[in-house]
């Protein structure tokens, strides 16, 4: 199994970046894929979720109306667009997919971080 994450770096305050996550190797179709963060001396938190065939989404409310996740179910890929970006939002990111039997898998991280 393998989730191999990009995209992450260094941005100021205001700007956007957009990370992705191809998902590769896992057994059972994918039930949700989606994007958690932890920042220095936090716990981690659910930043936003995208479920298979609807594609219905949940995202915290520290970031709707600025994050946008999307998903290509054939190339098992999920993407973050994140706009407007303030340095609260300064974390690594990890990817985390769900697939039908339960299963639970997470991405090595990616490092955001937000300049004011």
């Amino acid at each position: 199994v393998q989730l191999a994450e990009s995209g992450g770096g260094l941005v100021q305050a205001g700007g956007s970046l957009r990370i992705s996550c191809a998902a590769s190797g896992i057994t059972f179709s994918i039930r949700t894929m989606g994007w958690y963060r932890q920042a220095p001396g936090k716990q981690r938190e659910m930043v936003a979720v995208i479920t298979s065939g609807a594609g219905a989404t949940n995202y915290a409310d520290s970031v709707k109306g600025r994050f946008t996740i999307s998903r290509d179910n054939a190339k098992n890929t999920v993407h973050l667009q994140m706009n407007s970006l303030k340095p609260e939002d300064t974390a690594v990111y990890y990817c985390n997919v769900v697939n039908y039997a339960g299963f639970v898998y997470w991405g090595q991280g990616t490092q955001v971080t937000v300049s004011s």
